[in-house]
């Protein structure tokens, strides 16, 4: 089967951890493009400049709950304004640090949050992902 995914978008303040993610993603050699965003607000501004070009909007965005100027839920909020006007559905996946059960019970019920992921994640983690959105 033909990889639909071609484009991840992670939303992140901690440098180490994008970093380490972006090597997972890499390791995969099956993504063309990686956006990282160290906060929520510079990541609706991308999607909100490229609403209409599904080539510069990610396939998939991982994104974490704790971060400073727009927070994972801020951005939960933003996007779900916003998503509607996007030229192509994104599902995201929650990826944090947070075991508290209220912020993944939070989480799943929010439509556009597809799953919740304890972070580090792995590359096993990462290629479900990518099965399941295949």
């Amino acid at each position: 089967m033909k990889n639909k995914i071609k484009n991840i978008c992670v939303i992140d303040d901690d440098k180490i951890y994008q970093y380490l993610t972006q090597r997972v993603i890499s390791d995969t050699h099956l993504i063309k493009g990686i956006e990282l965003f160290s906060n929520g607000l510079d990541a609706i501004n991308y999607l909100e400049t490229n609403s209409l070009d599904k080539k510069k909007l990610p396939d998939i965005i991982l994104l974490d709950l704790f971060m400073p100027v727009m927070d994972g839920w801020s951005f939960l909020k933003n996007f779900t304004a916003i998503q509607t006007k996007l030229a192509k559905k994104i599902p995201i996946y929650i990826v944090s640090s947070s075991i508290d059960p209220i912020d993944i019970q939070k989480s799943k019920s929010i439509v556009s949050v597809t799953d919740f992921i304890v972070k580090p994640i792995t590359k096993e983690a990462f290629l479900k992902i990518i099965k399941k959105v295949n």
